[in-house]
């Protein structure tokens, strides 16, 4: 059950990506993922950044 929770998020931008690019709003999807990517790759690099300040 786990490994449903952690994929959640995942699955929900997915179909929200899906759903737009169905309704032919394909800018808004990008827009969407492209966000979701930058969100991402904010929250792995934050906790690092956070780490090296204890030193």
């Amino acid at each position: 059950m786990a490994v449903v929770r952690a994929f959640a998020p995942w699955l929900a931008v997915l179909a929200v990506v899906l759903l737009l690019d169905a309704l032919r709003l394909g800018t808004l999807a990008a827009v969407v993922s492209v966000a979701w990517l930058v969100w991402c790759v904010w929250t792995w690099i934050r906790p690092a950044r956070r780490r090296s300040h204890r030193d």
